[in-house]
């Protein structure tokens, strides 16, 4: 082994040891701890899919078989506004909202529905080859994910031209990607049965940084039937990160800090 390939090992350990990683730029990946700085009350019933703030309102997609529902609350009071029963044969995942057209994508179904975000009606139901997970937008660009390390990029002006999009970290792919959300020029994507939200780069795919919110829900807070970490939404109007969980009774606002 030569003293370059020794030197590259050393670096590596380096990193490692301090908490830092190598990501595919061949810059370090930067680690977050989330810190929660505020919280709003959740409604339990609410097994969170997607979460949406615009218009001084939040969305709420509700997974579930035979439970599936979209529910909007007036913000930040999360005072119950209207909701809509789902189809009882579809588990409603991850939704966003464009112009006047709230999207919401269902788990195995292969459909995306369109709905009138003021009245909930179902305006149209499109499809999409395979199963949805995550859903967020910038722009007339969606971005899907569906469990897998791909991310999928639809140019809605474009007669809805798909691009797949692989997710790496430190050359590694990261699979079980699940509730998306645009945020200054990159997507955060929440890991399904982790306490963990990525940072990802949407041109390459790299993860750019991690960020750990191990603890945010206290213990008297957890029932046996609450379930993980799920839903990102940014408030447009001060820039605050909001985040949730399948059946939690609260939402957090978090701050980054760094991990060492």
């Amino acid at each position: 082994m030569t003293s370059k390939s020794l030197t590259l090992l050393a670096l590596y350990f380096l990193l490692y040891s301090h908490g830092m990683a190598v990501a595919d730029t061949g810059e370090a990946l930067r680690l977050y701890q989330g810190v929660a700085v505020a919280s709003l009350p959740m409604e339990r019933r609410n097994f969170t899919q997607g979460l949406y703030i615009a218009n001084q309102e939040v969305f709420v997609s509700s997974g579930q078989y035979g439970e599936s529902a979209v529910r909007v609350y007036r913000w930040p009071e999360m005072e119950l506004l209207r909701e809509a029963e789902l189809p009882k044969d579809i588990f409603a995942e991850g939704l966003t909202l464009i112009d006047n057209r709230l999207f919401i994508l269902t788990w195995r179904e292969n459909k995306l529905l369109v709905l009138d975000p003021t009245t909930l009606a179902t305006l149209s139901i499109g499809h999409i080859g395979g199963e949805g997970w995550g859903i967020t937008h910038h722009g007339t660009q969606l971005w899907l994910s569906n469990g897998s390390d791909k991310l999928y990029r639809v140019d809605l002006d474009n007669g809805g031209e798909v691009t797949p999009i692989s997710v790496t970290r430190g050359q590694r792919p990261v699979y079980r990607l699940n509730e998306l959300e645009w945020i200054e020029g990159k997507i955060w994507a929440n890991v399904w049965m982790t306490n963990d939200i990525v940072i990802i780069n949407p041109e390459t795919g790299a993860v750019e940084a991690e960020i750990a919110l191990d603890g945010l829900l206290p213990k008297a807070d957890r029932r046996n039937d609450t379930d993980v970490l799920n839903g990102i939404a940014l408030d447009p109007e001060t820039g605050a990160v909001w985040v949730t969980g399948k059946r939690w009774p609260k939402l957090f606002q978090i701050e980054l800090q760094p991990r060492h």
